[in-house]
């Protein structure tokens, strides 16, 4: 079938009905282990992709491929919420983080970059800031996986429709949908002319612009064209430099060829490119720790305790270059009951970002990060369509992706002086008495230039099978079995130069070293691992007087030299030496397969009421540290009392000989994430009214934390994290111009176990960041003058979240946990548009987001070398403005 163009002239009057029949689609339409690839909407008389507008209220209008194969959202047993492009233009949501405002299971943050934005699904989600962890929650964009955040994050230009799937989705997708998926799906090709223009205008002088355009080629090939230009000057000021960062700078361009002659084969290509260059991100001081004073002793400036003021004191601009390329091809051959899809893409990620992360404008530390991931992918199914009671599905996954960073540190010209005074409690003057102790070149520690340098690589090859067999017992009862085996291998390497003099010694074996030397009145550079062997043997008690001077730190009762008087230094050592990967020990791979399944059992209480219970699990497979706090485990090294390697037990890499100085233990990867959920689902569909209710049960053993600690990020596998509730939506159309919905969600969500937490044990906890109520309910009245077409649509949605904890821990704390516990966040947020769209094409409409302004923190993390100190990343203040828009 050939569809025509969308939003004709002359068919203005029924898009704008649509548009509005299309909020009344329910918000959450129950629905598990789908690809929703190909949700299309009933054609009118003319053949455009319209709903008719009197059908609307059924909610039946759209079909969905659940499972790949068409049905309605009714007869469909899965958990989604389905957002379609009208509703987007009319929210004004430009991005995938203003979504959550109309999907109530989703929570979007972006933290500290334009390419940093996590996101979560009944409270389960990572990924963010740290490449070598792919999200719970998995990104596609017409059946493409994307497999970071930075790659999916771009204006939503000419988008059909936005579906987020709940829960575990492994049987149908190939790669890391452990915790749901978003699927994102734009236009395809008509073969009748047709586009659209659009401007925007708005406060903080924000332009956006927008264009569309598609028609035939020939009688077989269709084509599109479309971009975005989306230009904003930022909300906070920078004071010292006189500029404005948070802006946005990004464009997206993408053409699309459609071949489709009548017959068996169909084929869609898409290519896109997308740039942004962005000041960005701010982060605001929610604590003042004691390192502030010493900030404002060198010099420096900060906005101290006052995030909300949208002020910010930097020694130099946050950068944000991303550049995303790519393209795919989607072939869909028709042999008649059997269908066979193949989906080809190749994508490209370029992202750069600089940042001052003092966040003052003292000139401390500075901070680089250059990434480059390269994504192949190759998806191949056949499904069927046969008169009898079963059908099935069966496909194949293949996913090659190649990921690079190099990054560092770097210390500013007020970096020396700043650690001085913090080394000696406010008076300057220690480093260079420890330098002169330790042989160090006065001056050298904390000096001016780099401070580290990295280079780490992922490799990531990963293939799975699925399938699915629906079985129709009787009319109304249905059973479905699914499967998803995945094997999953990652190669990577880790290296970094730490230049900092002073954190390459450690204090324990400096001390040993010394007093070893002096015992047998030989030069330090003399006393080798043998000497020291020899040493302990010979004079066992010597050695052990040594080592207890050594370990002892200083008090009135241990008075120098009875003790270690450098030990309270080991707090200036930010950044060791790092033990490369691979080594003699630590191979740099992991190999991770799984079976995941689907049951699932549907019956149609009636022909308007639908029930179904599914039982699914999941898989995500391992993750990679690819960040300076990556260490080795436990199992493979054991430090000994303040990190010396001297007195470090046996274990393999101290035997290997391999150990560096101040070597701690971590993780170098998370072990995988294993998800299962149990939900039962009700539907019902009445003439003005239907409504969703899932009640679920979720689990993920291994769920993988990623908490940044100050200077790098932990990653850990937590024992269990679960959550319960249920999600319920409604719509209500009382009268045909007025357009009703609410959604609600409740989660119970906590840690079952996870006592090996960076911030202490969390087993019992709930889950910071997860609100328990999430409420999202919008308004939608379309005026129509007389019989002339012409439209007066007004539109007020409301989002909330109920108060929360925004962070389970801060590292470094005395009492981690009970800190946290002092920050937290409550949403209510108010959006609005008026629109007036002419029969002839044209629309003029305001917005507003955020109507109160109401501010809150969307995350908190522990102030980057800063003891005590929290910064915050704040929410995005009121937006408004007008747009112009004409379709033909």
């Amino acid at each position: 079938m050939k569809f025509t163009a969308f939003g004709r002239t002359a068919t203005v009057r029924t898009v704008m009905l649509a548009g509005v029949a299309a909020v009344a689609i329910p918000a959450s339409v129950s629905a598990q282990d789908t690809d929703l690839e190909e949700v299309q909407q009933q054609t009118d008389s003319d053949g455009d992709n319209i709903p008719d507008a009197a059908d609307a209220s059924t909610g039946n209008v759209i079909i969905v491929t659940a499972t790949k194969r068409e049905q309605t959202l009714q007869e469909t047993p899965v958990s989604v919420s389905v957002t379609s492009g009208e509703t987007l233009e009319r929210a004004e949501i430009r991005d995938l983080q203003d979504l959550q405002t109309v999907a109530p299971s989703l929570r979007v943050s972006q933290l500290q970059s334009s390419a940093n934005t996590t996101f979560i699904i009944r409270g389960f989600g990572n990924g963010a800031n740290n490449v070598g962890i792919e999200p719970s929650v998995g990104v596609f964009i017409d059946g493409v996986y994307r497999s970071r955040s930075a790659s999916s994050i771009n204006d939503l230009a000419n988008v059909s429709r936005i579906e987020v799937l709940r829960g575990p989705q492994n049987t149908l997708f190939g790669k890391n949908a452990s915790a749901g998926v978003i699927s994102v799906v734009t236009r395809e090709p008509q073969f009748e002319f047709g586009g659209s223009a659009s401007f925007t205008y708005g406060n903080f002088d924000q332009i956006v612009a927008k264009a569309d355009i598609t028609g035939p080629l020939t009688d077989s090939i269709a084509f599109s064209l479309d971009g975005t230009y989306n230009k904003r000057d930022g909300f906070v000021d920078v004071v010292n430099l006189d500029e404005k960062i948070n802006e946005r700078d990004r464009y997206v361009v993408r053409g699309q060829l459609l071949f489709d002659n009548g017959g068996p084969l169909r084929i869609r290509a898409i290519g896109d490119y997308s740039k942004i260059d962005e000041l960005c991100c701010y982060a605001g001081n929610v604590l003042a720790g004691p390192t502030v004073p010493l900030l404002f002793a060198v010099g420096g400036q900060l906005a101290v305790e006052d995030v909300f003021s949208d002020r910010a004191f930097l020694d130099t601009l946050p950068v944000n270059d991303i550049e995303n390329y790519g393209g795919s091809v989607q072939a869909d051959l028709d042999l008649g009951s059997l269908t066979l899809t193949s989906i080809t893409a190749y994508r490209e990620l370029r992202a750069f970002n600089q940042q001052d992360v003092d966040f003052s404008s003292a000139a401390v530390v500075s901070e680089f990060r250059n990434q480059a991931v390269d994504t192949f992918t190759q998806e191949l199914r056949v499904a069927s369509d046969f008169d009898g009671p079963v059908n099935f599905l069966l496909g194949g996954y293949y996913f090659n992706e190649k990921a690079k960073q190099n990054s560092g540190l770097d210390n500013g010209e007020d970096a020396r002086a700043f650690f001085d005074l913090l080394a000696g409690g406010g008076t300057p003057g220690t480093l260079s008495f420890v330098e002169s102790q330790l042989g160090i070149p006065v001056g050298a520690t904390f000096a001016e230039g780099p401070s580290t340098r990295e280079f780490f690589t992922l490799d990531n090859e990963s293939y799975s099978v699925f399938g699915q067999v629906d079985f129709e017992v009787t009319d109304r009862l249905t059973l479905t079995a699914g499967f998803n085996y995945t094997d999953d291998k990652k190669d990577f390497s880790l290296r970094q130069d730490s230049f900092d003099p002073l954190a390459n010694v450690n204090f324990v074996d400096a001390v040993i070293v010394g007093g070893i030397a002096q015992a047998l009145q030989i030069p330090t550079s003399q006393v080798t691992p043998g000497v020291i062997q020899q040493f302990a043997a010979a004079q066992p008690a010597g050695f052990q007087q040594i080592a207890a001077i050594a370990t002892t730190p200083c008090s009135a009762g241990s008075p120098p030299p009875a003790c270690n008087q450098l030990l309270p230094l080991q707090a200036l050592q930010f950044l060791p030496p790092f033990l490369a990967v691979p080594n003699a020990v630590e191979p740099g791979r992991t190999n991770d397969d799984n079976l995941s399944y689907t049951l699932r059992v549907a019956y149609d209480v009636s022909d308007r009421v639908n029930a179904y219970f599914t039982y699914a699990t999941g898989f995500k497979a391992s993750s990679v540290n690819l960040s300076r706090d990556s260490r080795p485990t436990n199992a493979d090294y054991t430090p000994g009392p303040f990190g010396s390697t001297i007195l470090a037990p046996s274990s393999p890499i101290r035997d290997a000989g391999i150990a560096v100085p101040n070597l701690s233990t971590g993780s170098r990867f998370a072990a995988p994430e294993e998800s299962e959920v149990y939900e039962v689902g009700l539907k019902a569909d009445f003439d003005r009214m239907a409504f969703n209710l899932a009640l679920f049960d979720q689990t993920i053993d291994g769920f993988q934390s990623n908490a940044f600690t100050g200077t790098g990020f932990a990653l850990v596998n937590a024992g269990s994290q679960s959550v319960r509730g249920f999600e319920f939506d409604s719509t209500l159309t009382p009268i045909d111009p007025l357009v009703f919905t609410f959604a609600l969600t409740y989660l119970d969500s906590k840690y079952d176990s996870f006592p090996g937490s960076v911030v202490g044990d969390l087993s019992g906890q709930q889950v910071a960041g997860v609100p328990e109520f999430t409420i999202a309910t919008s308004a939608t009245y379309t005026h129509e003058f007389g019989n002339t077409g012409n439209l007066l649509i007004g539109r007020l949605d409301y989002y909330h979240e109920s108060n929360t904890q925004i962070l389970d821990g801060v590292p470094d704390a005395p009492d981690p946990i009970a800190l946290a516990r002092n920050y937290r966040r409550e949403v209510n947020q108010v959006n609005g548009s008026l629109t007036l769209a002419l029969e002839n094409g044209f629309e003029i409409s305001g917005f507003v987001r955020n109507l109160t302004n109401q501010r809150y923190l969307s995350q908190i993390f522990p102030g980057v070398a800063q003891p005590g100190t929290i910064s915050g990343y704040p929410n995005q203040p009121r937006t408004y403005g007008a747009t112009v828009r004409y379709r033909f």
